[in-house]
């Protein structure tokens, strides 16, 4: 999948374009339905299956206390959309100046830059603009079929980024993992840690998980996915009581079976698995490793 980050690098060479439109956090069951719908269209006229998304929740922008935490990071996010098979994906960089667009100026701008458009593809609830003042009807503008497609519900309930929430906050990851179509996983950046994993002869990798929901606090067992290969793994989610001062900042850090080498600075996913147990505070360092031990005996059995 190509991505662009401007509409005019788009360059259709004269065939038209299928676009769906949608922040797509968690990229779920619904927001699946929207993307495969641009891409059967796309197959159907010849054209170009086109997905426009943006960079950040628009809540960081217009509404800074208000921004929902996020299922899926960036990265997480465009790889889950490359996998369905658009052609092309449009990150839009959400800022002050593209959010004080009109929704009008919003159809307008995509009308003229993006080319001749066969067929428009959004949730059917979708809004956008200045003060929200942009919705489907606004979207005929564009010209094209348009799909206001209507919500995916799930065992008698309604498939969404806010549920997917809910349910990881509660632990019901099984659920999550069924709304959003894969296994629940949460990805980041791989950061340095203070090594005391190593120390204890478990070493972990470190996620910077800022601004992303988090299961509630335990050890899990669970499946590290990097560059193609995956690993078993002792996963911790928590504020590490046993040796922080700070107990209020949360961590996650995983053990990765039979794995050698360095991961700073690189993407790592990791599925969450069983909850092994909650996590406590120990009352000594050697009390704390062969917990540690018996955890990883414990994931190197699962199936």
């Amino acid at each position: 999948m190509n991505i662009i980050h401007a509409a005019n690098e788009l360059q259709p060479a004269g065939r038209k374009v299928c676009l769906a439109i949608g922040f797509f956090d968690g990229v779920h069951l619904g927001h699946q339905q929207i993307i495969r719908q641009t891409i059967a269209d796309a197959h159907q006229h010849d054209a170009l299956a086109l997905v426009l998304t943006f960079d950040r929740h628009p809540n960081a922008v217009v509404a800074p206390d208000h921004v929902p935490p996020l299922i899926y990071s960036l990265p997480q996010k465009l790889r889950t959309i490359g996998s369905l098979g658009a052609d092309t994906l449009l990150l839009i960089h959400f800022n002050k100046e593209f959010s004080r667009q009109t929704g009008e100026q919003f159809v307008r701008s995509l009308a003229r830059e993006v080319g001749q458009i066969q067929s428009l593809c959004v949730g059917s609830d979708f809004v956008f603009g200045h003060h929200r003042s942009g919705n489907v009807t606004l979207l005929k503008k564009l010209g094209g079929e348009l799909h206001g497609l209507a919500a995916v519900s799930l065992d008698g309930q309604v498939v969404s980024s806010t549920r997917i929430r809910e349910l990881i906050r509660a632990g019901d990851l099984d659920a999550a993992g069924q709304m959003l179509g894969r296994p629940y996983a949460i990805s980041g950046r791989v950061i340095a840690g203070n090594h005391l994993g190593q120390q204890l002869g478990f070493p972990t990798a470190n996620l910077d998980t800022t601004g992303l929901m988090l299961p509630p606090n335990g050890v899990y067992a669970g499946i590290a996915n990097y560059k193609k290969n995956t690993h078993r793994a002792a996963i911790n989610i928590g504020f590490r009581p046993t040796v922080a001062s700070d107990t209020q900042l949360t961590h996650i850090e995983a053990h990765l079976l039979n794995f050698n080498g360095g991961l700073y600075g690189e993407e790592l996913e990791l599925e969450i698995g069983e909850m092994l147990r909650k996590e406590k505070k120990f009352s000594s360092m050697t009390e704390l490793r062969e917990q540690i031990a018996r955890d990883i005996a414990r994931v190197a059995v699962k199936t």
